[in-house]
């Protein structure tokens, strides 16, 4: 049985299937009113993925810098003092005021608790790094787990030495990287696994020292998908001249139509069964996801890709590592179980609604803030087991009874998540803007929030084009100057509008024989992304018409199963009508790279 219902939010209609009602029913949740892209917009728009501010702490009057601004009305704390027994969040412990809607009360909570400047677990030497596991020794990386030596990364986990990557995985002195796994020394490559010595690469498994090849497996010495000696290759990569930015852009230039001219599969991802969404690999039963590494049975989920054995988990987005029977959760991680409607709740905590910030093997809370190793509590404040039950029971019917409503006329009751207009973050500065992006009118609109860019007045060492073009030639002194970023702040990429090189990243580049970047390290990140197709699944047909694709650009290899006809196959995808990639089925794609 499959409902059909009309999201509350954009009136377009979706459907509830007999699987979803399956896991509402156990969840003990109703049915949700958004569909669940807008569900995803709304729990992405209570993340700040990369904006650093600089504050004072409200407990030591410190400078310090925090992921939350101090427009906010959010009360931060450095993060060893808000760790240790310096303070008692249960002292901001309220009774339930039945008078009030239940959202107005939490958030007047939210603002009276003081919070972890940074969202960082355990980190060691890693400043401006936050919404990170375990870092050591890394620098502006952020939404990662368990990396050593890494700088401008985001969505990596468990890697060393990587610099300006997204979404990879146990990656070694990798550079430019794009949904790598396994791979080592890699560099401007997108979508490799278990490769090594690779340039300007993409879908390669397997495979070492070759330079702006596709599709490739198992090979070695290739050059633009031909097969070289070694000693050939090795003299033809040096007349590259990689170390020079002008050389650099040419064979960006190059590599890229060179791409353009092959297939690829409709669903990036590796090692999976029955799996429907992008970026998926080493799953199973996942439906309509995003970013997935070795999860089961998830639904409407994103960014799943730390650690192992998250499943049985429906709107869930970031984080992993060993959760189960999440619902409309965002940023819990860390052995986390039976959750509804929480946000950075972690580190072994179960039985929590509507809590945030809370830690260290919680259990049973409800609508709770910055509590550690506590339970049966009830907005800060503590209660028996039965007392407890009882006044949940209460308070849920009482959110039912009075639900928050919006100002455009959304409404709340129980079983949705927090109002996005409650957010303590800018919609522009949150995840939501990356991938449901509004304009200022449009976000005003709504009833978001929205931060104007601050004036920057950098005094400026390095203007654009000032820069030594080889790396070769590029002295110390550049070290810690201010070099201005290309995009001038008129790209809408968060960009700084300058940045400066440290002593670690120009040995990389000197190691690795690359030019110094000419953009800010925000605008590096979203340019990298561009590769990265979005969220919303639309049908397409495959693009094999036989002997060739539909476009007349790629010939194929071999025979395929529908011989001189075009593919009949149909599937969905997340490469959207308007994006240039030519798509092939799983069929026809195995048939052209096996």
């Amino acid at each position: 049985m499959t409902e059909s219902r009309t999201c509350q939010n954009c009136g377009k209609d979706f459907e509830v299937t007999e699987e979803d009602l399956g896991f509402y029913e156990k969840m003990k949740v109703p049915p949700p009113t958004f569909c669940h892209l807008c569900r995803a917009q709304r729990r992405f728009a209570f993340r700040n993925e990369r904006v650093l501010y600089k504050r004072k702490s409200d407990f030591t009057g410190e400078e310090i810098f925090s992921m939350f601004s101090p427009e906010s009305g959010i009360k931060i704390y450095e993060r060893e003092i808000w760790m240790s027994d310096k303070w008692d969040p249960m002292k901001y412990g309220q009774d339930y005021d039945f008078s009030k809607q239940f959202f107005v009360q939490l958030f007047e909570l939210l603002k009276k608790v003081p919070l972890k400047s940074l969202a960082i677990v355990n980190g060691v030497n890693s400043p401006f790094t936050f919404n990170i596991t375990d870092p050591k020794n890394c620098y502006l990386v952020f939404n990662a787990s368990y990396d050593e030596d890494c700088m401008y990364c985001h969505g990596i986990d468990y890697s060393k030495w990587c610099i300006d990557c997204s979404h990879v995985s146990e990656c070694e002195n990798c550079y430019q990287g794009f949904w790598l796994t396994g791979c080592a020394t890699t560099l401007f490559s997108s979508q490799c696994e278990n490769s090594f010595n690779m340039m300007f690469s993409k879908n390669c498994s397997g495979c070492q020292d070759c330079f702006g090849c596709v599709n490739l497996r198992k090979k070695s010495y290739c050059i633009f998908n031909e097969q070289y000696s070694r000693e050939e290759y090795l003299e033809k990569i040096k007349s590259f001249n990689l170390g020079s930015y002008e050389s650099l852009q040419k064979i960006k230039k190059e590599v890229y139509d060179f791409w353009a001219k092959f297939p690829n599969k409709y669903l990036q991802g590796l090692q999976n069964t029955n799996v429907s969404g992008n970026y998926i690999d080493h799953s199973k039963d996942i439906h309509n996801s995003f970013i997935i590494r070795e999860g089961q049975n998830l639904h409407y989920c994103q960014y799943v890709q730390e650690g192992t054995s998250t499943k049985d988990c429906w709107d869930y987005s970031i984080w992993g590592d060993n959760n189960q029977l999440l619902y409309e959760c965002h940023s819990c991680g860390l052995g986390t179980q039976n959750m509804k409607f929480c946000l950075l709740c972690q580190e072994n905590v179960h039985d929590l609604e509507y809590s945030l910030f809370c830690i260290g093997g919680s259990e049973n809370l409800f609508a709770c803030v910055g509590l550690r190793n506590k339970q049966y509590c009830i907005f800060n404040k503590q209660y028996t087991k039965d007392e407890y039950e009882i006044l949940v029971a209460k308070i849920k019917k009482h959110m039912d009874e009075m639900p928050y409503t919006d100002k455009k006329g959304r409404v709340y009751k129980y079983g949705e998540y927090f109002p996005t207009e409650l957010s303590p973050f800018a919609y522009n500065t949150t995840m939501a803007q990356e991938y449901f992006p509004l304009s200022k009118d449009q976000t005003e609109k709504e009833g978001y929030g929205w931060e104007d860019t601050a004036e920057r007045n950098y005094k400026i060492d390095f203007g654009v084009g000032s820069l030594s073009d080889d790396i070769k030639e590029v002295k110390d002194d550049v070290i810690g100057k201010v070099i201005a970023c290309e995009h001038a702040g008129k790209c809408n990429q968060l960009c700084t509008h300058a940045f400066k090189i440290i002593e670690d990243e120009l040995n990389f580049y000197r190691k690795m024989n690359l030019p110094l970047p000419r953009l800010c390290p925000n605008c590096r990140t979203f340019e990298r992304l561009k590769q990265r197709t979005n969220i919303p699944l639309s049908k397409r047909k495959c693009q094999c018409a036989g002997e060739k694709s539909d476009n007349g650009s790629y010939s194929n290899t071999a025979s395929h199963f529908h011989d001189k006809d075009h593919c009949p196959n149909e599937f969905e995808t997340s490469y959207s009508i308007e994006r240039s990639e030519m798509l092939y089925c799983e069929e026809c794609y195995q048939k052209e790279v096996y």
